[in-house]
């Protein structure tokens, strides 16, 4: 199961928080997997990636619940967290920098909070997509405020190699993805 973390509604659309939907569609389109379906309080899309089946799904609930569509359907697939790859922003990482992880903490993000409550433990793959710190704005303003200019080229080269890194994840494994996608990572 891929989840990518965003708000559902066109005014987050753009926002550095969605950057986890974005994704989501970037596979959808590349392996032809429409993401219309409902179920657990998310849009849902069942098919391949490879030979692997998947399931990608967008939670509707909002970030800071998204624990409460993901846990309920994790168990209805009746996957272990560690079945479960999760893509989304991160404000500690430059804008476009990826970070793939095999688990760890929330890291005061409350989607992954609301996650890992839900999941029952932090162990769980993701892949975080850097989009920077703001300066002065509080971080609530920054992470739902859309990307300037100069930033929208390497959100795009980013949301294209965490679909990349989804890819690797799922054919060679968390630690082959790890070697291939933190290059330069601090």
């Amino acid at each position: 199961m891929i989840v990518g973390l965003g708000n559902p509604g066109t005014q987050y659309r753009s926002t550095r928080h969605n950057v986890g939907f974005r994704v989501i569609d970037r596979l959808a389109e590349r392996h032809r997997i429409p993401t219309s379906h409902s179920l657990k309080r998310a849009l849902v899309g069942y098919g391949k990636i490879g030979e692997d089946g998947v399931v990608l799904v967008k939670p509707q609930t909002y970030m800071n619940l998204s624990g409460e569509s993901v846990g309920p359907m994790m168990r209805m697939f009746q996957l272990t967290p560690a079945d479960v790859i999760v893509v989304y922003d991160e404000m500690d990482l430059p804008v476009g920098r990826l970070r793939l992880r095999p688990e760890g903490s929330a890291g005061g993000h409350n989607g992954m909070k609301s996650l890992i409550q839900h999941l029952g433990t932090q162990e769980f793959p993701r892949v975080r997509i850097g989009v920077g710190r703001p300066k002065e704005a509080p971080a609530v303003d920054h992470v739902l405020s859309t990307f300037g200019r100069d930033e929208i080229a390497p959100i795009n080269e980013a949301v294209e190699s965490a679909a990349d890194a989804v890819e690797a994840i799922i054919g060679e494994g968390v630690q082959a993805a790890m070697n291939r996608f933190n290059t330069g990572v601090t």
